[in-house]
């Protein structure tokens, strides 16, 4: 098993343990993106809210509830909220730091909860989903800065991919307590579900209140001393050991470095060689929004109950559970298997699993003349929900985690972070849109499209579109710097020829550096100042190595 395990070079000086807790810690906060995504599901299909927040509108069973238009903005105004909360994040994180910044983002996901846990009527409870979205959009983007500025370099992959995991985990939370007041006759049939995201808000406060400021955002504003404080928590050893003053002269180099080269507009991620990059990012965004995984977690209760399930609330915890453990192979595979076989076999598991299940609900159902769903083959449909949890399985163990990795790695690094905040907003912008547009997709009545099952053809056209996505588009990245990912780009123009290519020339090379510059010797021994670029974009500099 020895050969399986990460561990820690032995050239790295101090503890790695402090600063992984703490990143595995912060990455808490998925739980409260993916608990506040995933609860609303399982209240839209609860007897007693429907009752309590309907307008008069009378569903195809004869029962009070919101109607699909009321549905469609109760889900999607969460994303609309997450979009604007992740555009506005570097305004928190460049003024008030990384560490306030999410405590203040916090406190706005905290006045979402209190909206939607007093409401008890549409305007109030949607002002609330606003609200909590746009806290859930600025966490989202600041968590994975805290951790990448925290993390030790050979394990911040996992660091940070723990993210995405918890957001996994917050989905499952959401589906059991769902489950568990889904048949209460009062207000707290909702508001328990609801008012459980104090906890989870409590904790990552009380956490951030004694966590350090990141070292990165203390040297970008000049505070040396506080920087080496803050390294030396993560690292338990001296502020004025060699090693924590080497690390910060890293991040002061790497800063000089980037205020170096200056800025670029965002009409420059759309110019020249750029713009191939550009598109493949937002492409992947998109159609990992595309292939229909928050129509399981958006309205999955609600679809599984008026296909016949009789318990839709047990099939929803299964599949968050599935969510949640296949997460664990694609964070492994990702460096083992490489970027492209990931995604492409994704893609292709997905494709079929999402045809079957389109096939199944077609052939094996059908509707009265008030709309209701009549089944004609309860095997059937149980047999789509299991090639449901077999795409989740995929989703899950690809697309899922890997659109994120692609999105890390192809952009240079005088344009990475408008990039990334467009390819960002990419993702967020489809949620919104597929969040709305569903019920109106898939529910009977005039004026909507009453595909029903039909819809899992939808998704079906979006993952054979990956297939061909990833074949012609995306770049293999396994094992390369980011320089040399800038460089895999600027020599190979076929993505399909991508797999072979080995670096040619170093990054000094390219730059017209001569690799060795000064040496001076001192006492007999010869010094030599030897810059190194490494996977993570920062200039290394190994001084006073004796020749």
């Amino acid at each position: 098993m020895g050969r399986f395990a990460i561990r820690k070079p032995e050239e790295d000086a101090g503890k790695a343990w402090p600063a992984i807790v703490i990143g595995l810690f912060v990455a808490f906060g998925g739980v409260l993106f993916g608990y506040d995504t995933g609860t609303i599901s399982g209240i839209l299909a609860m007897d007693y809210w429907q009752n309590l927040f309907s307008t008069g509108y009378v569903n195809t069973k004869g029962h009070l509830d919101v109607s699909p238009s009321q549905s469609s903005a109760i889900v999607s105004i969460l994303s609309a909220g997450t979009f604007f909360g992740a555009l506005g994040s570097p305004v928190l994180a460049d003024t008030i730091g990384r560490r306030l910044g999410l405590i203040a983002s916090t406190f706005v996901f905290i006045l979402g909860v209190i909206f939607q846990t007093a409401a008890t009527s549409l305007p109030l409870f949607l002002a609330g989903r606003f609200f909590a979205g746009f806290g859930v959009g600025l966490i989202s983007a600041l968590i994975p800065l805290y951790q990448s500025e925290t993390a030790p370099r050979w394990i911040r992959g996992a660091i940070v991919g723990a993210y995405q995991f918890a957001i996994t985990v917050g989905l499952l939370l959401a589906a059991v307590v769902d489950y568990a007041t889904q048949n209460r006759q009062d207000t707290g049939s909702y508001r328990i579900p609801i008012a459980i995201q104090f906890a989870w808000a409590i904790i990552l406060i009380g956490g951030m209140l004694i966590l350090p400021e990141t070292p990165r955002f203390l040297i970008k504003k000049g505070q040396h001393d506080k920087a080496a404080q803050a390294l030396s928590k993560l690292r338990r050893i001296e502020p004025s050991h060699v090693a924590i003053q080497g690390e910060l002269r890293e991040i002061q180099a790497n800063h000089e470095y980037e205020m170096s080269i200056g800025s670029a507009t965002y009409i420059d991620c759309f110019r020249g060689p750029m713009l191939k990059r550009q598109l493949t990012g937002m492409g992947i965004q998109a159609l990992q929004q595309l292939t229909g995984i928050n129509f399981i977690f958006y309205y999955g209760t609600q679809y599984f109950k008026n296909s016949g399930i009789q318990d839709s609330f047990t099939i929803q915890v299964i599949t968050s559970c599935i969510n949640v453990v296949s997460t664990f192979p694609g964070l492994y595979a990702v460096d083992k298997l490489g970027r492209r076989p990931l995604l492409l076999w994704g893609a292709v598991g997905m494709c079929a699993s999402q045809f079957l299940v389109a096939m199944l609900g077609t052939l094996t159902t059908g509707q009265d003349a008030d709309g209701n769903i009549v089944v004609y083959n309860v095997a059937a449909q149980k047999a789509g929900i299991a090639f449901i949890c077999i795409y989740i399985f995929f989703f899950a163990s690809t697309w899922g985690p890997l659109a994120w990795v692609v999105t890390g790695e192809i952009f240079p690094l005088k344009m990475r972070a408008k990039s990334l905040s467009m390819t960002t907003a990419t993702n967020w912008l489809l949620n919104w849109a597929i969040a709305y547009a569903t019920p109106y997709l898939v529910n009977y009545g005039d004026g909507y499209a009453n595909l029903q099952s039909k819809i899992f053809f939808v998704w079906f056209g979006a993952c054979f579109l990956c297939i061909a996505f990833v074949y012609f588009f995306i770049y293999e990245t396994k094992g390369f710097s980011l320089e040399e990912v800038d460089e895999l780009y600027g020599e190979v123009r076929s993505a399909r020829k991508s797999a072979a290519w080995r670096p040619s020339t170093t990054f000094a090379q390219r730059q017209g550096v001569v690799a060795a510059t000064d040496e001076v010797v001192k006492g007999g021994a010869a010094v030599v100042e030897k810059p190194e670029r490494h996977s993570d974009g920062i200039s290394h500099h190994d001084e006073n190595v004796p020749v």
